[in-house]
C-alpha cells in the first residue's frame, strides 16, 4: 500500500469525481501525483511530483512511471470527465467556448518518440518550422469574478504523430459541448504506451 499525501478537502472533493476514471490502485497514484504538480515548485517531471508531495524519501518512483506506462485508463475518457466538471463547475449556464491549439516542444535525440519537423509560428527563421513533438491541446474558456480577461483551461491534450494526422483532425475527435455537459458513451480503459517522450 502506496503512504497517500494529506490532502486539502476541497481538492480530495474535486478529485473525487475524476476517481471512476481508475482502479483504486491507480486512482492513489494519480491523487499523489496531482498533488505533487500542485505542489511542486521546481520542475513537473514524473519523479518531481513525488517530490513535490513530499513522498520521495517513502514512495518510490516507479508506480509513477508505471502510472503512464502501464496502468488501465484512458486519457480521452479522464478529459472528458475533467471537461465536465470545469462546465459544472464555471459553466453552468450558456454556451460553451472551446479553445484549440498545436504547440511545438523543442525536442531532440533519437529516444525521442513521434518528433518531427513540424510548424513553430514562434521560430525566428522564416520558413516557421522546428523540430520536436507537436501536440494539439483543447482547453474550455471560462471568465472568473476575480479576473478581467478570460481564462482557458485545457482539459485535453493529443500527440500529432508525422504523416499520420494533421492537427485539425486530432482536434476534432468526440468532445465537444454536448459531451462536455452529458458526457460522452463509457468507453473502455485501454492501456497507455510503453514508449515515452524525453524531456
Amino acid at each position: 500500500m502506496l503512504p497517500n499525501p494529506t490532502l486539502p478537502p476541497s481538492l480530495v472533493v474535486l478529485l473525487s469525481h475524476l476517481q471512476p476514471c481508475f482502479t483504486a490502485p491507480s486512482f492513489t497514484t494519480f491523487t499523489a501525483l496531482v498533488y505533487g504538480l500542485l505542489a511542486q515548485t521546481r520542475e513537473r517531471t514524473v519523479c518531481g511530483m513525488p517530490m513535490g508531495a513530499g513522498l520521495s524519501r517513502v514512495w518510490p518512483h516507479h508506480p509513477a512511471h508505471r502510472f503512464f506506462s502501464h496502468a488501465v485508463w484512458s486519457p480521452d475518457q479522464l478529459g472528458l470527465a475533467l471537461a465536465r466538471l470545469v462546465v459544472t463547475l464555471l459553466v453552468p449556464t450558456g454556451a460553451v467556448t472551446v479553445a484549440v491549439d498545436d504547440t511545438l516542444f523543442h525536442r531532440s535525440g533519437k529516444e525521442v518518440w513521434a518528433a518531427g519537423w513540424f510548424h513553430d509560428g514562434s521560430a525566428p527563421s522564416r520558413d516557421k518550422v522546428g523540430y520536436g513533438n507537436t501536440w494539439v491541446l483543447l482547453g474550455i474558456v471560462v471568465r472568473l469574478p476575480m479576473l478581467d480577461r478570460p481564462l482557458c483551461l485545457p482539459v485535453l491534450a493529443r500527440l500529432v504523430r508525422k504523416n499520420t494526422m494533421s492537427p485539425i483532425p486530432a482536434a476534432a475527435g468526440p468532445p465537444n459541448g454536448h459531451h462536455a455537459r452529458h458526457g460522452p458513451p463509457r468507453p473502455q480503459p485501454a492501456r497507455g504506451r510503453r514508449r515515452h517522450l524525453r524531456r
